[in-house]
């Protein structure tokens, strides 16, 4: 049999990481472990008087393949089924110890999965041979903490669709080649995608997942995802997945009360039910269940060859009082408000991620100010490689929502972000939260006439650039989309036709090509010794200048002037005497500004300024960011 003695004592411990290996529906060929071709059932539903297989196989009639409990106390169910092969649709049949309670479950472990609004899993062979051994073998050095890494982030089933075919979406295999042809041009090292684990509501973009194991049918099978990893990390591309262990939906085929109790989440409201998000929460303090989410985490890596997990609503987690008002939830042992068991579990997860695949990275979506979130467990942190800045997000896009001529009144939400940069390991997130629901697109949030708005895009892309941190940008917002994401519909890819959204696009791409050949803006993202400061105090004309520095003492200087008012003869110290080059100006009229600029390059003086003995008359444009280097 699959399961093994040691399988069960791991099950029950809560360390089996691999329980993908032995639950599930694993088809056997004849020769492997049995006489005949069939497949092996395992299902752990403890609370279950009986539990049988049904399926297109047996006409859904759960008399036929009946599985047998294992043991008197691991809770699971197996049995093998001859002649059932890749391809069969089945379901478990449970009839629960507990108030007469019979249904049919999908399989928590289900490999694939009909397309919905159907719900059985299929039996599948994920068997494929990869192309990708170049990349696996130096992926290390591209997910390292002191690689560039700028990420787009997409989902899939809107990025771009076929008009002319009753507005589907693109498939697995197209998407490989369309978005690692769009991506490797634009220069992005990392592509991320909203979920695209099975769920059966398209509307709520994957965060509401059922098939934790099987990558959505809406666009092809697993082997067709595989394809599409395949493919990016032949163009040198990194895929990292939006993973959602903090909850699951309610549907009647998936988790939720398996066996006629509450078997993944929390019985009690207060502790097993989402508000927010009408949702179950996983129960973190059952042992099975912490082997069901760390299996599934590194499953992706295992079998997908995922570079990165991005880890959704990690406060949801750690707070028993998220998204609760007082007497809605329940203290933990020592009175507080922190879910000790989802922070064993993040640290469990963290350390086998790391153990297994050192050359991957867990990224934290964490939002409050939990400290040492990408910090080594051994240290007291929860052993995250990144974690998103959604503080350095919120300032951000509140300054650039800010009429201009009151800018001076904010200047503090663009310097504060540095007094807290070194304290985690941050990625600079501009994601699909930011332009859904009302808030308007990135472009729509920009203030000023046309010319202005699009000015002010490009400034903001610039900074965030150049500021300490890796970079995430939603897709769309690379060439200025007008309106908000709507996740039935295509991009505006249309709106490329016009020279203002070309030039973001052009922006983009030419920071990204900068980004990655110059160490000083991505070496040393994490310390200060990467970041110093030139001129952060001229609130009055909302200028900010800085230095971004490389461990072999390389410079960048970045100059940003917030304002449409053109600043001449703008004195900055340096360090360096000599050249500097202007390698990147956002006024340049290839990207749609006013063509105000330094020509290319300036001689520096021998004036001190800010500190420095030598400095730089540099003209800034109007709504503009300079990236300059010494030659």
């Amino acid at each position: 049999m699959l399961l093994t003695d040691q399988d069960i004592y791991l099950f029950r411990e809560g360390t089996h990481v691999r329980a993908y290996e032995k639950l599930g529906a694993h088809p056997v060929a004849p020769g492997e472990a049995a006489e005949e071709q069939g497949t092996y059932f395992a299902v752990w539903a403890p609370n279950a008087a009986s539990v049988s297989v049904v399926g297109d196989f047996n006409g859904w009639n759960p008399a036929s393949h009946v599985l047998e409990v294992r043991g008197d106390s691991s809770g699971i169910w197996e049995g093998f089924a001859p002649g059932v092969r890749p391809g069969a649709l089945y379901k478990y049949h449970i009839v629960s110890r507990h108030a007469g309670y019979t249904v049919d479950k999908s399989d928590p472990f289900a490999f694939y999965c009909e397309v919905p609004p159907r719900t059985a899993s299929i039996v599948w062979d994920l068997s494929y041979e990869w192309g990708d051994e170049e990349w696996m073998k130096t992926r290390a050095r591209a997910n390292a903490l002191d690689a560039p890494m700028s990420i787009y982030e997409i989902h899939l089933g809107s990025w771009r669709r076929v008009p002319e075919e009753h507005n589907r979406s693109l498939t697995y295999r197209e998407l490989a080649h369309a978005v690692g042809d769009y991506v490797a041009e634009m220069g992005f090292t990392h592509v991320e995608l909203v979920p695209i684990m099975e769920h059966p509501f398209y509307g709520s973009w994957g965060y509401q997942v059922t098939g934790y194991f099987a990558p959505t049918s809406r666009y092809g099978t697993p082997q067709d995802f595989m394809y599409f990893v395949d493919h990016l990390h032949r163009r040198g591309i990194g895929v990292i997945m939006d993973w959602v262990p903090s909850h699951f939906p309610s549907d009647e085929h998936g988790l939720a009360y398996f066996d006629g109790t509450h078997l993944y989440e929390h019985a009690d409201p207060r502790q097993g039910f989402h508000p927010e998000w009408n949702s179950s929460i996983f129960n973190y303090g059952r042992a099975e269940v912490r082997n069901f989410l760390a299996s599934n985490a590194l499953f992706w890596l295992d079998t997908y060859h995922i570079d990165a997990l991005r880890v959704d609503a990690v406060a949801s987690m750690l707070y028993l009082d998220y998204g609760r008002r007082a007497g809605e939830w329940i203290p933990n042992r020592f009175g507080g408000h922190e879910n000790l068991e989802a922070v064993g579990f993040l640290k469990q997860l963290n350390l086998a991620v790391y153990r297994d695949h050192p050359d991957t990275q867990t990224i934290a979506e964490e939002s409050t100010a939990w400290p040492m979130v990408s910090r080594p467990t051994y240290l007291g942190g929860l052993g995250f490689g990144m974690k998103w800045n959604m503080g350095w997000m919120h300032d951000t896009l509140s300054y650039f929502q800010t009429d201009t001529i009151h800018r001076k009144y904010q200047h503090n939400k663009l310097t504060f972000s540095i007094w807290y940069a070194f304290t985690e390991n941050f990625v600079l997130p501009i994601s699909h939260d930011e332009v859904v629901h009302g808030k308007g697109s990135l472009l729509g949030k920009m203030p000023g006439d046309e010319w202005q708005r699009f000015a002010n895009l490009r400034v903001l892309l610039g900074y965030m650039w150049t500021h300490p941190g890796k970079k995430l940008l939603f897709m769309g917002c690379e060439f200025g989309q007008k309106r908000e994401w709507q996740h039935d519909e295509s991009l505006e890819w249309h709106v490329l036709q016009y020279p203002t959204h070309a030039g973001v696009q052009l922006w983009v791409r030419d920071l990204n090509r900068l980004y990655r050949k110059t160490p000083a803006l991505y070496e040393i993202d994490f310390s200060g010794e990467g970041f110093q400061w030139i001129d952060a105090n001229n609130a009055d004309m909302s200028v900010i200048v800085y230095l971004r520095k490389g461990r072999s003492g390389e410079l960048a200087l970045i100059a940003c002037n917030f304002t449409p008012v053109p600043r001449d003869n703008y004195q900055i110290g340096v360090p360096r005497a000599g050249r500097w080059l202007e390698r990147l100006n956002s006024d340049a009229t290839d990207y749609g500004g006013s063509g105000i600029g330094n020509f290319g390059a300036l001689e520096s003086a021998p004036l001190a300024s800010h500190g420095h003995y030598h400095s730089l008359s540099l003209s800034l444009p109007p709504l503009s960011v300079l990236i300059l280097t010494p030659e």
